[in-house]
């Protein structure tokens, strides 16, 4: 009985991480370049007792484990808005963009240029370009953004957007939002980077999907609970029974 309980509740601390993923994905509907996330879990076996302390009717117990999540790559619908600083970002490729914690990716297109000039995405962080941070003078006109990630102004060009792949983006953390960190070096995309000028790649987060999935984890978390409910009542009608024959 009481390593249904164990089972029960290590479960419930499953479906409860399934949960705060849900609850993030759904936060991030209207954020631009969105990626979501789904849950791994993984059944643990616990080992058998050994023979000489226990009968070899001693059977396995099999709990759940929490193994990480997994990020969702595929492209997010994208949007026409008509702005030459919005871009959306085509394939597997990522935005640099440089924050107070370094440099880190995005797929948020949603480009302006602030009061010091410099590109930066809708969230601030400076955009980086091959020499670093792209500028724009108050002066220049007609800025335009090329398929590769090519800027340019009546001026001429101004840089290019550092577009970046990963070895295995699935070791990419999220830092809020869109922004994400690499344990591992990031790599020039090449032919791999592909930009859409004057659109935005929204979420590819599908609200229906995701209140789907949130109503399976209630549905399980209450029925698992009622289990543990009718355990506990067990043990305890057990445990006055024992205490009457005492």
């Amino acid at each position: 009985m009481q390593n249904a309980l164990f089972v029960g509740v290590s479960s419930q601390v499953a479906l409860q991480r399934e949960l705060d993923v849900i609850a993030n994905n759904m936060a991030n509907v209207a954020t631009n370049g969105f990626k979501g996330r789904g849950i791994r879990f993984q059944e643990y076996l616990m080992p058998v007792a050994s023979a000489d302390s226990f009968q070899r009717s001693d059977r396995r117990v099999s709990y759940v484990i929490d193994q990480g999540t997994v990020l969702d790559l595929s492209q997010g619908p994208v949007e026409q808005t008509g702005n030459p600083l919005h871009v959306a970002l085509r394939g597997p490729a990522f935005m640099a963009v440089q924050t107070a914690q370094g440099e880190r990716y995005t797929r948020n297109g949603a480009l302006e240029v602030n009061a010091q000039g410099t590109l930066v995405t809708s969230d601030g962080h400076a955009v980086q370009g091959d020499g670093g941070p792209i500028q724009i003078n108050a002066q220049e006109t007609g800025l335009t953004i090329g398929t590769d990630g090519t800027v340019s102004t009546n001026f001429g060009v101004r840089g290019k957007l550092k577009l970046v792949t990963f070895a295995n983006p699935q070791r990419l953390t999220s830092e809020g939002g869109n922004l994400y960190a690499s344990p591992d070096p990031a790599q020039p995309a090449g032919l791999q980077g592909r930009l859409e000028s004057g659109a935005l790649e929204r979420s590819n987060v599908r609200p229906v999907i995701e209140m789907t999935r949130l109503m399976d984890v209630n549905r399980s978390y209450a029925m698992i609970s009622s289990v543990i409910s009718r355990l506990d009542d067990m043990r305890g009608t057990a445990i006055r029974r024992l205490a009457d024959v005492a």
